[in-house]
């Protein structure tokens, strides 16, 4: 069985962008009301292999005055569906997305905690540029680099 793609248009979808997304990244978990904000600047998708919630995307598109035009690629699928393939879908449809958005290179985001996903990143041949946290958290983030599309 084939995964299948939905933007999320309805809240319905934007309720399940929303699970995955608090799920995988519980310090930075949103509200229905900010995914509707996103889904407004970003680009995002949910899959779902059959009727089963899998995972979901989010392109950020390059800046206008960025140079290289950087898109951030971010591919999250739920823990127990993980090894199976499906997040090397979902990162390739994103870097589809990019590319379709002028992306000359793109970056990621991965939550410290989540070492699958920093494992899946490095993979892919992202490299770490970047460790913060956020003002009023104690959650560690990491971006990554890919230079070469």
């Amino acid at each position: 069985m084939q995964l299948r793609f939905e933007v999320p248009s309805t809240d319905a979808v934007l309720a399940d962008w929303r699970h995955v997304h608090n799920v995988i990244v519980p310090p930075a978990a949103l509200s229905l009301d900010e995914v509707r904000e996103r889904a407004g600047r970003n680009c995002l998708e949910v899959a779902y292999l059959g009727d089963v919630l899998v995972g979901c995307t989010t392109v950020r598109p390059p800046a206008a005055d960025a140079s290289p035009a950087t898109a951030t690629v971010i591919a999250r699928v739920l823990p127990e569906l993980r090894r199976r393939g499906h997040g090397a879908e979902l990162y390739a449809r994103g870097l589809d997305r990019a590319r379709t958005l002028g992306a000359e290179a793109v970056e990621t985001v991965v939550l410290a905690a989540n070492e699958d996903g920093l494992r899946f990143a490095e993979r892919r041949g992202f490299v770490e540029c970047d460790r913060y946290v956020l003002p009023g958290d104690d959650a560690l983030w990491i971006d990554l680099r890919l230079e070469r599309l």
